[in-house]
């Protein structure tokens, strides 16, 4: 069973950036598809990005296409999210998330593919 743990949160101002870790521990991190997902105030959990084991394919959400980039490191245990451009509707608690992926090159969107997910990271963009 794999434990996740979420950092790199942070105040920003608009326009800024930020990267955000997330380090597994407990399984083998290759065999895991991982994503990111976050929630905003007063809004519900959304999709953000999502990560195959292999690092391809990925996909994004129309809301960070362009400013946001997912990646993974193997040998480190750890995904990242590279965050430009920040507006203050990217304000959220940001999760990642794992799940044992079956197939190399599958990537998912969908929350309830996922089985384990992290406490979350808090990201706070100021305008």
């Amino acid at each position: 069973q794999v434990q996740l743990v979420e950092s790199g949160g942070g105040l920003v101002q608009a326009g800024g950036s930020l990267r955000l870790s997330c380090a597994a521990s407990g399984g083998i991190f290759s065999m895991y598809r991982m994503a990111w997902f976050r929630q905003g105030p007063g809004k519900e959990r959304e999709f953000v990005a999502a990560i195959s084991r292999l690092s391809s394919p990925t996909y994004y959400a129309d809301a960070v296409k362009g400013r946001f980039t997912i990646s993974r490191d193997n040998a480190k245990n750890t995904m990242y999210l590279q965050m430009n451009s920040l507006k203050p509707e990217d304000t959220a608690i940001y999760y990642c998330a794992a799940d044992r992926g079956l197939l190399p090159a599958s990537a998912s969107a969908a929350a309830h593919d996922y089985n384990y997910w992290g406490q979350g990271t808090q990201v706070t963009v100021s305008s």
